[in-house]
């Protein structure tokens, strides 16, 4: 069963909330590095002895592994507004059938159904 006007319209806004709350968390973090949604870890400069220098580093490398994560989700979240706006939103990538309601609501960016999610 395709998703009618309004389901469309929640998860539209559901997908931009969550698009705006990613770009705040990324920015805390990063700076972005052009208009395709790459970003660059912001990298600050604490001291030049080593304990400053292990923190920094520190730092750096769990922001690296969350500035992935989140630029991840990012482009979920675009691909999924995409597909609101060319009307295919809603339908698993490999399969083409419908994915549940129930799954788009915990994942509302879901690329797949349950079953080829499962694969």
């Amino acid at each position: 069963m395709a998703l009618n006007e309004k389901d469309l319209k929640k998860f539209e806004g559901i997908l931009i909330e969550q698009k705006n709350k990613l770009k705040e968390e990324l920015s805390r973090i990063a700076n972005p590095t052009s208009d395709n949604g790459d970003y660059e870890i912001k990298h600050e400069e604490i001291g030049s002895d080593r304990e400053d220098n292990a923190s920094e580093v520190e730092e750096y490398v769990d922001n690296v592994a969350l500035e992935s994560n989140l630029e991840e989700q990012l482009k979920e979240i675009n691909n999924a507004l995409e597909k609101i706006k060319n009307g295919t939103y809603g339908a698993c990538e490999e399969c083409g059938v419908d994915i549940s309601p129930e799954r788009l609501e915990a994942n509302p960016s879901a690329e797949k159904c349950m079953k080829c999610a499962g694969k």
